[in-house]
């Protein structure tokens, strides 16, 4: 079991470990690649899982229903712990709540469960996201406008993926085949990116930084763990679930507390500590998964 879980965390921690230790060295600007993978290589990784003849919307309706009480779940335990620190519930939930189902969650599964897996595993991140870029956004800013939604790349991918599904359109098979490849770029690329990003947050508090990587994955797995049975979910999708919970913040909630002026030196410890805290939960969740 420990050589199997050394096996699948190695590939991902290895590839954020060379884009760390490249960033040390080369401090390369990765604004470009990162806008082209969320622009482009993500949006055909969700499309090409979504659209897939394999694909049934209805065998994930439950997965999608425990991924919406372990993000919103976690928001409402930590809350206390907030409110217990003295922190603003607006700087210290997000992170609580929008975890890194892109850069960890998505090769995780794929190393885990196989390629069979990556439907599920998109749609617990189309879930987060959709959170994430609606709830999320409405937490920092109450007048944002969200019914602008639509049109961020990963969300339109994800509807018209689904549409694709639901009306059983069958793709031209080498048309299938290109969006896939670029699909397949963007794994790599998520994880290469995560180990860039981490050498540029800072850490100016420390101990919140550690509070909140043991919070967060704390409660998503706890919330997983009660959620999975009475949704009926058992096997691959309960332990998708459990390893979701299991995830660190994602560095989306850094670059809204910047872009919103919410504390981003608190939000940014909170996010790499809980990153590199994920060294341990990780391993915990899939222990436990994978039994």
């Amino acid at each position: 079991m420990l050589l199997r879980i050394v096996a699948i965390i190695f590939p991902v921690f290895a590839i954020v470990a060379v884009g760390f230790f490249y960033a040390r060295r080369k401090k390369p600007d990765m604004a470009f690649a990162n806008q082209l993978n969320m622009d482009v290589f993500v949006p055909a990784l969700v499309f090409a899982a979504l659209a897939s003849k394999n694909f049934d919307l209805t065998a994930y309706w439950s997965l999608a229903t425990g991924a919406v009480i372990v993000v919103l779940g976690s928001g409402l335990l930590t809350w206390p712990l907030a409110r217990l620190l003295k922190v603003d519930t607006r700087t210290f939930l997000p992170p609580m709540m929008f975890n890194n189902s892109g850069n960890m969650g998505l090769p995780l599964m794929l190393l885990a469960f196989g390629e069979q897996a990556l439907p599920a595993a998109v749609v617990l991140f189309f879930i987060e996201n959709v959170l994430h870029y609606s709830l999320g956004t409405w937490m920092l800013d109450h007048h944002a406008k969200l019914w602008t939604l639509w049109r961020v790349p990963v969300i339109a991918a994800s509807l018209a993926g689904l549409a694709v599904s639901l009306m059983k359109i069958e793709l031209w098979s080498p048309l299938y085949i290109a969006i896939k490849m670029l699909g397949d770029v963007s794994i790599p690329l998520l994880l290469f990116s995560l180990g860039v990003r981490l050498t540029s947050s800072g850490i100016k508090d420390f101990k919140l930084g550690m509070i909140g990587a043991a919070a967060c994955p704390l409660a998503g797995m706890a919330l997983a763990w009660v959620c999975a049975p009475l949704l009926g979910l058992n096997g691959t999708q309960a332990g998708m679930l459990l390893i979701f919970g299991a995830l660190p913040p994602a560095v989306l909630n850094y670059i809204f507390a910047e872009l919103y002026k919410q504390e981003p030196e608190k939000v940014a410890s909170i996010v790499m500590v809980g990153n590199v805290a994920s060294l341990i939960f990780v391993p915990a969740a899939l222990a436990i998964a994978l039994v």
